[in-house]
């Protein structure tokens, strides 16, 4: 099988690395890809919004399945254009991926399919934003409607910063602040069938002890202890599939890569948001553990026959992944800076640790940083505990210059808390 994957981040160099690793698959590539991924499929240049330009690098490489990575490439159509090339695609067409690309349209999704989530307010005035400012109260939960590569959302009790970022915004989302830990849970979906993989906890927030502002996240763990061991079955049955099953039924089905994430509240789950492709960072922590080769169930999702797809197999192990950002991020980042250490981490940890890419290019023989966030450090273990502690050693042996990371990602739930 000849597979394309479109994107260049951490979430890319996760997909290319299993399905590197997949006997199924004979050829890889990933355009536009990054200074890593290299290592594990051949580049392609294109312009990831450009869907024409995607449906001809797909043709002329004899692509099997395409797989769209990112969100705005799916919001922009770029699944659209593919398959009306005769090529199968696994992400959800432009109008589907509206459940990411509009919140304002995933919560008229969600009223519809009875799919708990935070009470909310639309508003496009000055006026309606202080009407719901005041009904919801602090902390404030403010939401961009359109994407905002996970920075588009604001939780404060500052009221004048609330405020700020709603007249911002064209149009926001307010909405009732959930309490309680967060979840992230991805099913699989040719629009009909839904493959839940197992849940992850991210860290959106920039600083230890969750302090900052919010970012795309920092790092991510799975399994989770913690949590109830019939949360999957709960999400399928009041998330997941009454979602899959209101697309289908308006005529815009979903298929591809539903992502929950979600509220464990003291009133029971409740939808934050719904994502249309793989989450980062948790997609990393999540393949880490998966067994089952993953090129034929992302093609039977494109292809609508992932009913023939027997459950999804795991590893035992746990996972954790901590991202090492730019300095000044998530504000403008600064890039350029020389990434050492690499090599050691490759010789030293290899496969208990291991590093992915997300913003770096590569000028000449040096890797240099090319984004806020730049790597992320996946580790296994047998127990949170050790995969934490191997993630952390490959960690301290990368040198970027004014790099920042969180010291405690999944340090609570590998402690027992």
């Amino acid at each position: 099988m000849k597979v394309l994957v479109i994107g260049g981040g951490a979430r890319e160099h996760a997909l290319c690395r299993s399905l590197s690793l997949d006997p199924d698959v004979n050829a890889l590539y990933c355009a536009p890809g990054n200074a890593g991924i290299a290592d594990v499929a051949t580049l392609r240049p294109v312009d990831a919004l450009d869907g024409d330009a995607v449906a001809r690098l797909a043709t002329d490489l004899g692509a099997d399945l395409v797989v769209v990575g990112p969100e705005a490439p799916l919001v922009a159509g770029v699944g659209d254009a593919v398959r009306a090339a005769g090529i199968p695609v696994f992400g959800p067409s432009a109008e589907a991926a509206q459940l990411e690309g509009s919140k304002a349209f995933a919560k008229d999704v969600m009223a519809a399919a009875g799919v708990p989530t935070a009470r909310s307010y639309v508003c496009t005035t000055p006026e309606e934003v202080d009407a719901a400012l005041d009904a919801f109260g602090a902390p404030y939960v403010v939401k961009d409607d359109g994407l905002a590569a996970g920075k588009g959302v604001v939780v404060t009790e500052d009221l004048a910063a609330a405020r700020a970022h709603a007249l911002g915004c064209d149009r926001v989302v307010i909405e009732e602040f959930l309490d309680g830990p967060e979840v992230s849970l991805f099913g699989i979906t040719d629009g009909v069938t839904v493959l839940p993989l197992q849940p992850a906890q991210d860290f959106k927030r920039a600083l230890d002890g969750d302090e900052g502002p919010n970012t795309g996240g920092m790092g991510a763990y799975s399994p989770l202890p913690w949590a109830d061991p019939k949360l999957v079955d709960e999400v399928m049955a009041s998330v997941l599939q009454p979602t899959v099953d209101e697309l289908r039924r308006r005529g815009t089905p979903f298929s591809g890569l539903l992502y929950a994430g979600l509220a464990i509240t003291s009133r029971g789950v409740r939808v934050i948001e719904f994502n249309a492709r793989f989450g980062d960072p948790e997609t990393q922590v999540v393949l880490a553990r998966l067994c089952t080769p993953l090129a034929s169930v992302l093609l039977n999702a494109a292809n609508g026959t992932l009913h023939t797809e027997p459950p999804l197999k795991w590893r035992e192990d746990a996972a954790v992944t901590v991202v090492i950002a730019s300095h000044n991020y998530p504000d403008t980042p600064r890039t350029g800076d020389p990434i050492e250490g690499l090599v050691e981490v490759a010789a030293e940890d290899e496969p208990e640790a291991y590093v992915l890419h997300a913003g770096t290019r590569r000028e000449g023989d040096q890797i240099v940083s090319a984004g806020g966030r730049v790597l992320s450090v996946t580790a296994t273990g047998s127990d949170l505990a050790q995969a934490r502690g191997r993630a952390y050693k490959a960690v301290s042996r990368i040198r970027l210059d004014g790099s920042q990371h969180r010291t405690d990602i999944a340090a609570k739930a590998a402690g027992g808390h």
